[in-house]
């Protein structure tokens, strides 16, 4: 995180810049590569050139500077392998395999977590990056939701080749990604999904309309534009990123209303989710058939805990924790734990964006007392309690540790 030195270096932050524009290396899905781990190292290569991580002429991937090697390899795909003691796949050298997809102008830092818990239950790991992701803000300017659908297709067919089962977890846009990946997929057999994108606000189908006026105004093909200070995440939002993933959902949706699901799944959602619509996916899971399905629902309003009515279990878990400040989970807060080093209780990063561009001084204030900051969800309601900071790790995470392993036994009922 920059040093906040004053209100000027902040606002100059806030004007469109070099990150604002496609680096045009990473827009579309292409890999040359037959295996998995030379896709990672082309994808690593990729990631230095778009953010000009470059010594003596050469691209520098394995860096001596630690921030920069730390970003390359958080926001490169990765894979994980479990220890020896798991059982083997019947021709394969793996029983279990999970895909891990990251969210909406994330990477694949935020699958970590999850996917070490997987590889300690077994599971071969795999994580890709989404085109348009981990480079720079610009490149979701062209980027097309198509070219995330490649991408998922190359992971499982990649996973495919060593493992008898292909499983799907996904963080938002790519819990959408999973959904869509399972209808057109029969190799996969189950998802986990967390706080899924299955709707978004109709606002986005509009998003696109400003093309005609774009080149005259390039402001105007941004929802928002931020200082991107976050090593893992763009902070600044194209409007085309928006149309992309609300032209997802509608395919999805379509999808939905023609078939039911009848694999296990795995689900994660909050109550208080600004990002993504929460009743959408209680909806979907209702209609899922299997009975192992499990449902992990944090509120913050327990006289709000919808009924359920689904197959599976449905467990709500109070997301609220008075003496740390936590006023109710948040969509950015589901896959990291309290531990997490960048953006846990004790890292670097702090959400305080909702504050740009007309209170820059509150925004400073957040970044930096943690003493009289709440942390929560960006709702109005929240917004009006005190000084909020976005919470972006979940305080009940080894619990959700527990209950993913617990659905996993289950898999073999």
């Amino acid at each position: 995180m920059q040093s906040l030195k004053s209100n000027s270096i902040l606002q100059n932050q806030l004007k469109l810049g070099a990150r604002h524009q496609p680096s045009r290396l990473n827009s579309t899905f292409s890999v040359d590569q037959k295996s998995f781990s030379g896709y990672i190292a082309d994808t690593r290569t990729m990631i230095a050139r778009a953010r000009n991580i470059i010594v003596n002429n050469q691209v520098d991937i394995d860096t001596p500077q630690p921030e920069l090697g730390q970003i390359i390899e958080g926001n490169s795909p990765f894979e994980l392998t479990p220890e020896n003691t798991f059982q083997s796949g019947k021709n394969k050298p793996y029983r279990r395999g999970v895909l891990l997809i990251h969210g909406l102008s994330d990477s694949p830092y935020f699958m970590r977590h999850l996917g070490n818990l997987f590889r300690e239950n077994g599971f071969r790991v795999m994580a890709i990056l989404l085109p348009g992701h981990g480079t720079q803000p610009g490149d979701l300017l062209q980027v097309r939701w198509h070219e995330w659908v490649k991408a998922v297709a190359f992971g499982v067919d990649q996973l495919a080749k060593e493992v008898d089962d292909v499983y799907l977890a996904g963080f938002s846009a790519g819990g959408a990604l999973s959904v869509h990946q399972s209808y057109i997929d029969q190799r996969i057999k189950g998802l986990f999904l967390f706080a899924p994108a299955l709707q978004i606000s109709p606002k986005a189908a509009l998003a696109n309309l400003h093309k005609a006026s774009s080149w005259l105004l390039p402001s105007t093909k941004w929802i928002s534009i931020h200082p991107d200070w976050d090593c893992y995440k763009y902070e600044s939002f194209s409007k085309n990123a928006a149309a992309q993933i609300h032209a997802l959902t509608r395919v999805i949706n379509k999808q939905i209303k023609q078939n039911s699901l009848t694999l296990p799944i795995f689900s994660v959602v909050s109550q208080d989710d600004t990002t993504v619509n929460t009743p959408a996916t209680l909806k979907f899971m209702m209609q899922a058939q299997h009975p192992a399905n499990k449902l992990i629902y944090y509120f913050s309003d327990a006289g709000s805990i919808p009924d359920w009515h689904g197959a599976g279990q449905f467990e709500a878990v109070n997301g609220v924790f008075p003496d740390a400040g936590i006023i109710g989970s948040a969509h950015t807060a589901i896959v990291l734990p309290a531990k997490d080093e960048y953006y846990g209780v004790n890292g670097n990063y702090r959400n305080c964006l909702h504050y740009l561009p007309n209170r820059l001084e509150d925004f400073i204030t957040c970044q930096q007392d943690k003493q009289q900051t709440l942390f929560g969800e960006i709702t109005t309601e929240n917004l009006g309690k005190g000084l909020l900071c976005r919470l972006m790790y979940n305080p009940s995470f080894s619990a959700l540790q527990t209950a993913l392993q617990q659905f996993i036994a289950r898999l073999d009922g």
